[in-house]
């Protein structure tokens, strides 16, 4: 080899070490560690800690005018350095959650295609049929623990946003790692291309995606298929989370596989888990039972009949039977109340739909069926108007109000109007975060009804147990666990659910009463460890610099 094609070699082993996030340090370089990895020169001569690299992060975020702005500089840090992007995300948490994640991540998708970087995960076309094995080794990590995948096609409450959805499973997973400590390298972010129906997208000359309407029967189902049988084979120790696939996709893969692969959809039964554990934190606060409770839902979308099914469970377990739950569970959707004379209603619907005469509107719903819960869960922005909450007050001393749509924009009532028109007599939470709410001597401070309390300690003690299948027991547990670190400083300021700030006690909380529940009820595969506290303990990834030899 001639002796400049060695030094262009020598050079370019230093420009691959600094251009790898995972091995990237930046300016923590030490000055042996230049010279030992051949880049002395290539860095200003200056050596800077990592605080001090975090430090010079959080100006630059602050300084930005805009949390788009905020997004595309974490974001970009993540593509250079990902040590020093998790150590950023966790020692700012609650700051940064809302960046990185809803409700900013909801603007960054419909923008992605324009803001568009670098490759974060794995795009997967349907003109990728019988190569997708070949696709997925192409991944420098064999060892992969966590796959998020979406389709694109119900980008939170955003609608079909294409392969500009792949910021959502870029987003969840950076939360796996930063509330529950999965090793980022265990991480893979999916996205499957089947088309769009987005005219706007289809349109856009720099759109990222193939240019074809969506794959619908048997073609979708067939690709779905190959994805997920594929994975079991390149990654057979992977946990699939399905995220933002539209109603009836999301609802046919879950029966499809749920019994047969180590896979859940969040928007069904993470959201539900989150949501039975904010009413059990009511129940502490209305001195009720969740049993004797009657649930309106706003929406009847895959995540309320998710959210019903396992509040029906749990209220099996405080006497009832499975027929008594389902009677108190009600639903309202885009053509009134779901009841059992209407012939158009899909199969999901069908187990809550009553034997009641036919009622439209919300408000009259709420009079006629006199919820002591509404949950909102349409995507229908200001829909929780001020006689709907008035009239919940009228019939409930204290009103549970759950405004569970994403992002902000599609909330169904803020807190403050469901404080507010409540006289202050509400139980609020919300999808997305709202501020406090005083008045006069009283501070509220809403609760956020936030799948990350859920998802992040489910993956961290699925994949310590080695568990077979995501079972409804494990949900449970997680809900359970959930509520009971609410404390009674919490509830005294009408927050059901734990701080942010201390999201990662309550994901390592969850963690282990997964992997318990995995261990006592069956599903898990790994011996159970005598300490499996200390167990979880030891997979957690902590964002340090480490040395770096080649």
């Amino acid at each position: 080899m001639c002796s400049e094609k060695k030094d262009s070699l020598r050079l370019l082993k230093g420009h691959v070490l600094l251009n790898n996030p995972y091995l990237n340090k930046g300016l923590a370089f030490t000055r042996e560690e230049r010279d030992d990895l051949g880049f002395r020169g290539l860095l200003p001569p200056a050596v800077l800690t990592i605080e001090q690299q975090a430090a010079r992060v959080m100006e630059n975020i602050n300084a930005q005018s805009s949390n788009l702005g905020r997004y595309i500089l974490m974001m970009s840090l993540y593509d250079r350095n990902i040590t020093l992007f998790y150590r950023v995300l966790i020692d700012h948490i609650e700051e940064l959650m809302p960046i990185v994640y809803t409700p900013t991540v909801g603007e960054a998708c419909l923008r992605y295609a324009h803001i568009y970087q670098r490759p974060r995960g794995i795009f997967i076309s349907s003109n990728d049929k019988g190569r997708i094995a070949d696709i997925l080794k192409s991944w420098p990590f064999s060892d992969i623990r966590v796959i998020v995948v979406t389709d694109g096609e119900r980008i939170l409450g955003l609608g079909d946003l294409g392969a500009n959805g792949m910021g959502i499973p870029v987003g969840k997973l950076s939360l796996y790692t930063a509330c529950a400590g999965i090793d980022p390298a265990l991480c893979l972010a999916v996205t499957i291309d089947a088309g769009t129906d987005n005219q706007d997208l289809l349109k856009d000359p720099i759109y990222i995606g193939i240019r074809q309407r969506r794959l619908r029967g048997d073609a979708y189902a067939l690709l779905i298929d190959e994805f997920v049988t594929t994975v079991q084979e390149v990654f057979p120790d992977a946990l699939i989370q399905f995220e933002d696939f539209a109603t009836d996709n999301a609802v046919r893969s879950l029966k499809r596989y749920r019994n047969r692969i180590l896979m859940f959809n969040d928007d069904i039964q993470g959201t539900a888990a989150v949501t039975l554990a904010g009413l059990i934190s009511a129940m502490r606060l209305t001195g009720g039972m969740l049993k004797d409770q009657k649930i309106l839902f706003y929406g009847a979308g895959e995540a309320g009949t998710g959210i019903a099914g396992l509040v029906v469970r749990a209220m099996m377990n405080e006497g009832l039977s499975w027929d008594e739950g389902l009677g108190r569970c009600w639903f309202m959707d885009s053509r009134g109340l779901v009841v059992n004379s209407r012939k158009d209603l899909a199969e999901h619907k069908l187990p809550f739909a009553h034997d009641h005469e036919p009622v439209d509107g919300l408000l009259n719903a709420v009079e006629v069926i006199r919820p002591s819960v509404l949950v909102g869960v349409s995507g229908q922005a200001s829909s929780f108007t001020k006689p709907v909450i008035e009239t919940m007050t009228r019939i409930n001393d204290r009103p549970v109000i759950f405004a569970l749509s994403n992002p902000t924009s599609r909330s169904e009532c803020t807190a403050e109007e469901a404080y507010g028109w409540s006289g202050y007599r509400a139980i609020f939470a919300s999808g997305s975060p709202f501020g406090i709410v005083r008045e006069g001597a009283m501070t509220l401070m809403p609760g956020q009804c936030n799948n990350v309390y859920i998802f992040p300690g489910l993956g961290m003690g699925i994949t310590t147990s080695k568990a077979r299948t995501v079972t409804d027991d494990i949900f449970l547990s997680a809900a359970n666990t959930l509520a009971s670190l609410v404390t009674e400083e919490d509830l005294s300021v009408g927050r059901i659910f734990p701080p942010l700030k201390n999201i990662r006690d309550a994901s390592f909380a969850v963690a282990l009463s997964v992997a318990e529940t995995a261990h006592e009820k069956g599903p898990a595969q790994a011996e159970r460890p005598d300490d499996l506290s200390g167990e979880i303990k030891s997979r957690i990834y902590d964002p340090v610099y480490r040395e770096v030899s080649i």
